[in-house]
């Protein structure tokens, strides 16, 4: 939750500092639509590099949780083998 609150702060912050920068613009219409362009793909590359860097991690991190998942299951088995046997020869001593 933490990160997609950073995530749109980041973004918040970005588009009031491209407004503010507008309001303080000494450049003429030409120059700032370029300068414009110009940031937005900065800002757009930077956005799309941190999403792609967040799925990662996400992949990552469910790999992580369905290898331990096997791990869990396949000592679950495990037990569930040994207290079948044990409970087969309790039953073969009578």
């Amino acid at each position: 939750m933490s990160g997609n609150k950073a995530f749109w702060g980041i973004v918040t912050a970005a588009a009031v500092g491209a407004v503010i920068g507008l309001l303080f613009a000494p450049d003429d219409g030409g120059k700032m639509r370029k300068k414009i362009k110009k940031k937005t793909n900065s800002l757009a590359s930077d956005l799309i590099e941190a999403l792609e860097k967040s799925k990662e991690k996400a992949s990552d991190a469910a790999d992580e949780i369905k290898k331990e998942g096997l791990e869990y299951k396949d000592t679950a088995a495990k037990k569930a083998e040994e207290y079948s046997s044990a409970a087969k020869e309790e039953w073969n001593k009578y």
